[in-house]
């Protein structure tokens, strides 16, 4: 590289809540690498790297900030020969700040205070931080940088204080969680920010799964005339260089090449989801009921993608009323993939059951109750198995039956992660045929399951539809219903009868006792059920 440019690394960093040490350690390593090998001149790592993003209310915590003080203190000492731009939470007497510093041989050029909190869906930062008001900026070798954090690009006021103050290119560290549709966004955002400005901009964020929350990197950078002109892999850790010229131009890139699509997308997305969350709750692999049905299927392949096969348990529980061809495509797949399989009938329990009970049920009609008498032998089962050996149960409902309620309790729910739960019925289809595109000859979801109706097998001949509208019907409904908050008058009229409308809406309301006791699952939708999504069990609001 010529003396009249610089090289900016990008840590695409997958950082972990909490872990202060591991973080400090990992943010280190990336500024050696980036100075020792990429000829980096300056690293930046991800929002509140120190401490994992979001930390909610470990900020509470009174040793919190000497740990944090003293990970500061470490990644400064190390900062010889590079500049390395780290997100911290800063402690003061006034009040914490989200906060970001600069550290170059030692020395600390600026501390950086993030001017806007979002407080919307997933995010509750007025909860913990205080709003930071002034321009932040450094000389990256007489190169004067501006620093922004994650929510201040997407405003306007950051970024034009920024220029304003003397800045000529524009620094944004990120941790920006994963929705389908996002990415798209981010580009719009960065090109309006540039354009408005006339500055360069570079963006990183962090990638790996947290809980509900999936963060999927998309780093990238942006020219003054609002062109990406760098775009850094989906779901992958590294460090991306590029190479800005001393009027903050971006000179050398690697074009963006082509993004994958939104199932390819959501596929990495739950992948990394359930990786992370299984590692790092300390479990030994994952444990699913594997019915022969299309959504157990994507489970079992989501999982062996981010374990192996190795890590990955499936276990069959027929019934009387389980088809054959529920068997033997559960088997088949099992194999394919090349997971454990074993299989426990659950008849003998479910007679004990009725026997137990049968003085007094009386002469009472077989109803609901003996359907979900079954499913809450196979939860008791796939528990007992976790317990025994340290597999971690991934619970296999999908949204379309977590809004209307078409799941049960300490059943089919049972489980500590629920990778489909932000994922809609056609999508789980969508899943599927895009997961049998992506390994040539191994057909990882047999077709048949694809193929056939979708029936949860507790009584003879049970389709879903018996209980539900078309999923191609029910699922823009709660779309609309559940992410876009529409109306039951709004949702009327559009091919849709009102009594359909009333039917799905009334199921959605009286299910939100179901879903607080459901097991978390990784977000993909624009509102999510759990932390994204807050309603009263008691409450009534019919036609709102």
């Amino acid at each position: 590289m010529s003396a009249e440019s610089v090289k900016v690394v990008l840590a695409q960093l997958n950082l972990w809540v909490g872990d202060i040490e591991g973080n400090v350690s990992k943010i280190i390593a990336a500024a050696e690498k980036a100075r020792d090998e990429l000829g980096g001149d300056l690293l930046a790592a991800p929002e509140l790297g120190v401490l994992g993003y979001p930390p909610d209310d470990l900020l509470l915590r009174s040793g919190l900030p000497a740990a944090i003080a003293q990970g500061l203190e470490r990644i400064r000492e190390a900062s010889q020969g590079i500049h390395i731009i780290v997100g911290f939470p800063e402690f003061t007497e006034e009040g914490t700040y989200n906060a970001a510093a600069v550290f170059r041989d030692g020395e600390q050029l600026v501390r950086y205070r993030k001017q806007c909190l979002p407080n919307y869906g997933v995010f509750d930062e007025k909860r913990h931080f205080q709003r930071g008001r002034e321009p932040g900026l450094f000389s990256l070798k007489g190169l004067i940088c501006g620093l922004t954090i994650c929510e201040d690009i997407w405003e306007a006021a950051p970024a034009t204080r920024a220029r304003e103050a003397g800045a000529k290119l524009l620094i944004n560290i990120n941790a920006s969680p994963f929705q389908v549709g996002k990415s798209g966004e981010r580009v719009r955002v960065l090109a309006k920010r540039a354009r408005e400005t006339g500055l360069n901009i570079l963006y990183v964020n962090c990638v790996g799964g947290q809980d509900e929350l999936i963060f999927d990197g998309d780093s990238q950078a942006c020219n003054a005339e609002g062109e990406t002109v760098f775009r850094a892999p989906s779901f992958e850790e590294d460090l991306y260089p590029v190479s800005v010229d001393m009027q903050g131009r971006i000179l050398s890139h690697e074009p963006p090449g082509r993004y994958p699509s939104d199932e390819g997308l959501v596929w990495r997305g739950l992948v990394q989801a359930i990786r992370d969350y299984v590692n790092r709750n300390g479990f030994k692999g994952a444990l699913l009921g594997l019915s022969g049905g299309i959504d157990s299927a994507v489970t079992l392949a989501l999982a062996v993608d981010a374990l192996g096969p190795d890590r990955v348990w499936a276990v069959s529980m027929p019934s009387r009323y389980t088809a054959g061809m529920s068997r033997d495509d559960a088997a088949e797949q099992a194999r394919a993939l090349g997971a454990r399989y074993d299989e426990i009938a659950i008849e003998p329990i479910f007679s004990a059951y009725l026997d137990s009970l049968a003085p007094l049920f009386g002469d009472a009609p077989a109803d609901l109750t003996e359907e979900n008498l079954q499913s809450r032998s196979r939860g008791a089962l796939l528990m007992a198995l976790s317990n025994k050996f340290g597999y971690l149960v991934l619970a296999t409902g999908n949204k379309s039956e977590m809004a209307v309620g078409y799941a049960t309790l300490y059943g089919d729910m049972c489980g500590g992660f629920a990778p489909l739960k932000d994922v809609y019925k056609t999508l789980v289809y969508r899943l599927a045929e895009y997961r049998n595109t992506q390994e040539e000859g191994v057909e990882a979801i047999p077709s048949r399951v694809i193929e056939r109706p979708p029936s949860a097998e507790l009584r003879p001949d049970q389709k879903d539809e018996d209980s539900l509208p078309p999923y191609d019907v029910l699922d823009p409904l709660i779309q609309a219903y559940v992410e876009e908050g529409r109306s039951i008058a709004q949702l009327c009229g559009n091919n849709v009868d009102e009594e359909t409308v009333r039917r799905v809406a009334g199921l959605i309301r009286r299910s939100e006792y179901k879903r607080r006791q459901a097991p978390p699952g990784p977000k993909i939708t624009q509102r999510a059920f759990g932390r994204d999504r807050r309603y009263p069990i008691t409450a009534v609001y019919g036609d709102l």
